[in-house]
This record gives C-alpha cells, structure tokens and sequence, in this order.
C-alpha cells in the first residue's frame, strides 16, 4: 500500500522545523481576528450599517443560557477526549468508523437540545425562510422543476422563500421526498439532517484511507466527531449539503469506474442542492489526482455521473446555470445589497473560524510546513518522457499527498468563495463542506498536542451554543 510522503516526514517537521511556539502565534493571530470581528461588528451594528446579523460575525443573537442538551453534550465531549481518543488509534476500521458516527450524532443532537427539542430541533427547519415552507405546496414535482427558475425573484406572488430561492431545487427535492415517504414535519426533517451530517465522520476519514493515509484517518477522525459547526449541522440542510459533498468524495476515491460513477452521481446532485458547489469541483480533481489508478476511465465515469443528473434535471425544466443568473439577482434583492463587503470579506474567516476551532490555524501552518519539507524531498530531475513542464510539477505535486493537497484545494475553494462577494455572512454553516476538508490539515499536528487542540474544539462549540441563540 502506497503512504503519502506527507506522513513520514511531517512528524521529521514537527519536531525540528516547526516549534510549537509558532502554533501558538498562529492561533493568536486567528483569535485576534475572532475578536476584531466580534468587535468592529458590535460597533456597526449600533450606528445602524445593515450586517443583519445581530451578533457578527455569526448570524445569531446573544442569549446566554443552557438546557437539558447541556450536560449531555459535556457527557459525549469528555468520553470523546479520554477513552475514544485513546480507542481511536487502535481500534479496527469498521468498528471506528460505526462509533465515529454514532458519537458525532450525539455531539450534535446534544448541542441541539441545548436550545430545547423545539427550538433547537422541531422548529428550526419551518419558519416561512425555509424549506418546509414551501413543501406542502409541490403537488407536482415535475411541474414545480419546469417551473422552478421563474419563482426565484422576489417581489412577485408567487416567489419562492428566501432559502428554496437561493439554491437550486435539489434542496426543496430532498424535504418533498422526505414528506412524500411519511417523514414530513420538523422532527423528521431535523433529525434526517442530523443523521446525514453525521456521516461525514465516516466519509473523510475513508477518503483518506483509501488514498494512503490511514493513520491521518484515525488522526481527523475524533476532531469531525467535536466539530464546532456541529452547532449548525443541527439542524439545517447545510449538514445534508455536507454529507452528500463528503460522500461523493468518498466514492471518488475508492478504486474503480463503478464507484466514480457513483461518486459522480452524487457529486452531480450536490451541484443541484448549492450553486457554490460548482466550487467542490476543485475538491474532486484533487481526490481523483491522488487515486492510484488515474485511468481516463474513472475519470470519464465521474463525469458521466455529474452531467446524467444535470440532464436530468434540464429535462425536467431545470437550467443550472439560467438560476444561478437569477439567483445573483435574487442576493442583491434582499439583505447582500445592505451587508457591506469591505467588513464581510474578513469577518466571513472569522466566522469560520468558529465552525472549525482554532486549531486550523496551526493546522494549516503545520501542513504548510510539511508541503515544504516533502516538496524539497522530490525528485526535481527532468522528465524523461519528454512532458511538458506543468505536467511534471503537477506530478510531483500528487506525491505531497491527501493531508497537503486536500486542505489546500478546501482553502482555494473558501478563498473564492469570500472573494466572490455571494458569501457575506452565514458562512458558518454554508461553508461546513469545505469546513471537514480543511480540518484534515490537522493529521500533521503533534500527536501530543492533539488533546488539547480537540479539547479547545469542544470548549468552543460548547460557549458558541450557550453564548448565542444561532440560526439556521
């Protein structure tokens, strides 16, 4: 079995090269950044600047308090970090993987029951923004396609709620299905999103397996189940966005056509439940760059996947890319036309920064680090088949491994995102999909820090949801 360069020489990197000094700074500069937001916020928001959001730079209020889901959630942090921790590293593959699950259901369900099992879970997908919203009224699914793009602008009677309008109609498809099999209401709906969610603790860590680098699997695996955007993957439809988008890269990884169709087929549908998933394609190239059978087949069959559903849905009356031209029209109908950008373009970080702890600072430092070290280690002879030079440095590239390349195409991905101005605020759950790809950068943490990072991860998701009322 092939190992990525990147897990024998990072631990070389962590105990000369990089002293845990700088992790510290690191995650300094992050909180620094938390507080300027948290700060600046406060002050724009008393001279009236339109952030709507009222405790920026998260969209959610400021309401200390606490629940029954509070001593639950302390429970599952504290087994998580003594005996799982430990069990995480020597346990067998399937059974890690069934608990890893199990553990990140109870993470988020905790933290949901913190706000009470109506607030936190029953009512949080039914206010008129979301989804449920709108499902009672889809009679007929195929006329609700083919008509679909004609209901996203605002101000018409019959225009779409906020969240149905600003994605395509994958995201209304998968309530409309949920309520068509007998699982309507907001409990069915909360607790599916939960659950899909949740498997992202399998599908990452899978990812990573399957690519060569196990032990980074077990290393990423107990900080998805503590992840702070654990408090928005209960209960919106971004847990059920991430899941899918995980999944699909899941399947992209695993050797053989079948399964990058598969992979594909998801991945196809993840671009009909977000227009920003378009961004994931960058993601995919990576996870198919680092398969060790890169046969034109998988790639031919990962494509075949994504441009079925897309047919698909234009058949059905849908056009991609007709909403996205509509739905840029709809953002600047309501709250992005008064959000400024100048703040929302850092203070968007910081908000990520929270769904992902500070860790990801000295994470992504550490696994620049190790970049650099393996990078070095390369061969930089000429190509002897005579390649042209991108091709050659594109191949060099594939040996730093998933724990490098992964990480940087999730940062690529945010970075456009931020810059793209359609990301002011919110991005604390929009952005959770790339949020489970960042944090593979932890593999290159020291294994003796690795305690405490997660334990600071857990301190933050458990102030965020008893400092703040947030919103889905």
């Amino acid at each position: 079995m092939r190992t990525a360069p990147t897990l024998r020489r990072a631990p070389a990197a962590n105990r000369t090269g990089t002293p845990r000094r700088g992790d510290l700074v690191a995650a300094a500069v992050e909180a620094a950044l938390l507080a300027a937001a948290v700060l600046v916020g406060l002050v724009l928001n008393r001279r009236g600047v339109g952030l709507h959001a009222d405790a920026a730079p998260l969209y959610a209020t400021w309401r200390p308090h606490a629940g029954w889901g509070t001593p639950l959630a302390v429970v599952v942090a504290l087994v998580v970090l003594g005996p799982g921790l430990r069990w995480s590293r020597t346990a067998r593959w399937g059974p890690l993987l069934a608990a890893g699950w199990l553990a990140a259901v109870a993470w988020t369900l905790a933290l949901a029951l913190v706000d009470g099992w109506s607030t936190g879970l029953t009512r949080r997908l039914t206010p008129q923004a979301e989804y449920l919203h709108e499902v009672r009224g889809v009679t007929d699914i195929p006329a609700m396609l083919a008509g679909f793009t004609g209901r996203i602008l605002d101000f018409q009677p019959d225009s779409w709620s906020t969240h149905t309008a600003g994605h395509p109609p994958g995201a209304l498809l998968v309530f409309v299905w949920l309520d068509r099999v007998g699982l309507g209401g907001g409990t069915a709906a909360a607790l599916c999103c939960v659950l899909v969610g949740a498997t992202v603790v399998v599908s990452v860590p899978v990812t990573l397996r399957t690519l060569g680098a196990a032990d980074a699997a077990r290393a990423v695996l107990p900080f998805l189940v503590l992840l702070p955007g654990a408090v928005w993957l209960g209960a919106s439809a971004d847990a059920v966005f991430t899941g899918v988008v995980a999944a699909g890269l899941a399947l992209l990884a695993v050797r053989g056509p079948r399964a990058a169709l598969a992979g594909g087929l998801l991945l196809g549908f993840a671009l009909h439940l977000s227009y920003g998933f378009v961004l994931v394609g960058a993601l995919a190239v990576t996870v198919l760059a680092l398969r060790r059978d890169r046969h034109r087949a998988t790639l031919l069959a990962a494509a075949a996947g994504v441009a079925a559903v897309t047919a698909l849905f234009v058949l059905a009356g849908f056009h991609w890319w007709e909403g996205y031209d509509r739905v840029v029209e709809r953002y600047y109908q309501g709250w992005a036309a008064d959000r400024p950008y100048a703040y929302w373009v850092w203070a968007n970080l910081a908000a990520l920064l929270v769904a992902t702890g500070l860790v990801l600072g000295p994470a992504l430092r550490r696994t620049a680090v190790a970049a650099r070290v393996a990078w070095s280690a390369v061969d930089a002879s000429p190509s002897v088949d005579g390649s042209a030079t991108w091709v050659v440095r594109a191949r060099r590239a594939v040996r730093l491994g998933p724990t490098v390349l992964l990480p940087a195409a999730a940062a690529l991905v945010v970075t456009v995102a931020d810059l793209s101005g359609m990301s002011k605020a919110e991005v604390e759950r929009i952005w959770l999909p790339f949020v489970v790809w960042l944090l593979v950068a932890v593999a290159h943490l020291p294994p003796s820090t690795r305690r405490r990072w997660l334990t600071a991860q857990a301190l933050t998701a458990l102030l965020v949801n008893h400092l703040l009322l947030t919103v889905s």
